[in-house]
């Protein structure tokens, strides 16, 4: 963690008494987390309900930069007493405390106004912290958002059942650094205001990044449903929602052009057979989003079963908001794929590449989205899937709009790339930025 140069420090610091810490101004002082809260508490389970009971906010209502997201509540039937005890009161903190990804353990919201109107209640995958007369709680939910917290949450988390855990005993074990309530309002005011201009400039980057991802996809969908040739004559494709396509192109049911799942794991593969796993959450739209973790077989999930090679591609059959696509296009040596995709192997007049990029194209995935059952839980049968329309050329004029995409898509990634480092770069500097202030190494006014 750096410190930010074009600030000044404070006039006279004095040793924390932790290392990893170092100095801290003085009449600042560390204290364990439990001294400083009125409430350090877990949610609630309860029983599931369609629109009646409670509200219950989860992870999920939370993004990473701990802004609310209240599309869509789950309400769960609670007995008065639970309801009573995990009501949501303006100025608690609502932390992520189990989840999958480390990423998202500490995951951090404040409870505003508005929240404490709809009479909430968290769930028992969150913990509520409630700060004491004379902590802030922006204060804390800046804290929590540093590196200080993250390297605590680290160090704290248990890992249980593919869970990272932390619990209340160990949220009251985290180190903070307490500063004086009169120099409270100032820090918060500085850290409103410079994250705020921060922030402002990562949402261009974003919005850049989302023009960049609007191109390429409008690049793949006319390369693959108009070709090359801009004079080409057109005919009628039969499907509506596809339109024209060139004269010489054919239409055919995909099942007639590919196979689906043609490999899966036995129930008897050897107990120590370890694999590289890739679930719905490891893919996007063409990329991998997280790397695929290293699992032996007994210990995976009975989802974990595909096998893939190299030249397929797998679609997600569930969750299909999601449109989680990628292709193979080398060999994924001890790869196996969850039973959420369908592994999709084409045939000899199909080139595997030119199939990818049709199954990224607007008109394919929209399709398949269309085509799911389901409200919390879309979903598309597999062998429905196959039935849907697959349009193409012969296999030479595939080939060149394949390497055509390779090209112009590589471009643009290129692009995409560079942007996404400027808002990782960003984002650092915010969270060191955090850092240095609540735990003094820079001065603010």
């Amino acid at each position: 963690m750096t410190t930010p140069t074009k600030y000044q420090t404070y006039p006279k610091y004095k040793p924390s008494g932790i290392n990893w810490l170092g100095d801290i101004p003085e009449g600042w002082e560390v204290k364990y987390l439990k001294y400083l809260l009125d409430r350090n508490d877990g949610g609630v389970w309860g029983e599931d309900s369609d629109n009646e009971g409670t509200p219950v906010l989860r992870s999920t209502e939370i993004d990473i930069g701990g802004n609310w997201k209240l599309e869509e509540f789950a309400t769960r039937k609670l007995n008065p007493q639970d309801k009573q005890k995990a009501l949501l009161k303006e100025g608690d903190l609502l932390i992520t405390k189990s989840s999958g990804s480390e990423l998202h353990i500490g995951k951090t919201a404040i409870v505003n106004k508005e929240i404490e109107k709809l009479e909430c209640c968290f769930s028992n995958f969150m913990q509520r912290l409630r700060p004491k007369e004379g902590v802030s709680s922006k204060l804390l939910f800046y804290f929590f958002n540093s590196y200080v917290a993250r390297e605590q949450y680290n160090f704290f988390s248990q890992n249980t059942t593919g869970l990272a855990n932390l619990s209340e005993g160990l949220f009251g074990q985290i180190f903070f650094v307490k500063i004086p309530e009169v120099e409270q309002p100032t820090i918060v005011t500085f850290l409103d205001r410079e994250t705020v201009r921060i922030d402002e400039v990562v949402a261009k980057k974003q919005k850049m990044m989302d023009l960049l991802k609007e191109k390429r996809q409008a690049l793949i969908t006319h390369a693959v449903t108009k070709g090359l040739d801009p004079k080409a004559k057109m005919k009628a494709s039969g499907i509506d929602w596809l339109g024209d396509i060139p004269e010489r192109w054919e239409v055919k049911r995909l099942k007639y052009i590919a196979k689906s799942n043609v490999s899966s794991l036995p129930e008897n593969t050897a107990p120590d057979y370890l694999f590289k796993y890739l679930d719905i959450g490891n893919v996007g739209t063409g990329y991998i989003l997280e790397e695929p973790i290293e699992i032996y077989f007994e210990n995976a999930p009975s989802r974990a079963r595909r096998i893939v090679k190299k030249n397929d591609t797998i679609i997600s059959t569930v969750r299909t908001y999601l449109k989680a696509i990628y292709h193979f296009e080398n060999d994924p040596k001890d790869m196996i794929v969850s039973t959420g995709f369908a592994v999709i192997e084409v045939g000899e007049e199909i080139n595997p590449k030119f199939f990818y990029y049709l199954s990224l194209s607007e008109n394919f995935i929209d399709s398949i989205v269309s085509n799911s059952y389901g409200v919390s839980y879309p979903a598309i049968n597999e062998s429905f899937l196959m039935t849907l329309p697959a349009w193409y050329p012969k296999i030479e004029e595939q080939k060149k709009i394949a390497d055509f995409l390779d090209r112009e898509t590589a471009k643009i990634d290129e692009l995409m790339k560079k942007v996404e480092t400027q808002i990782e770069k960003l984002k650092e500097y915010r969270q060191a930025l955090i850092s240095n202030v609540v735990t003094g190494k820079v001065m603010v006014t």
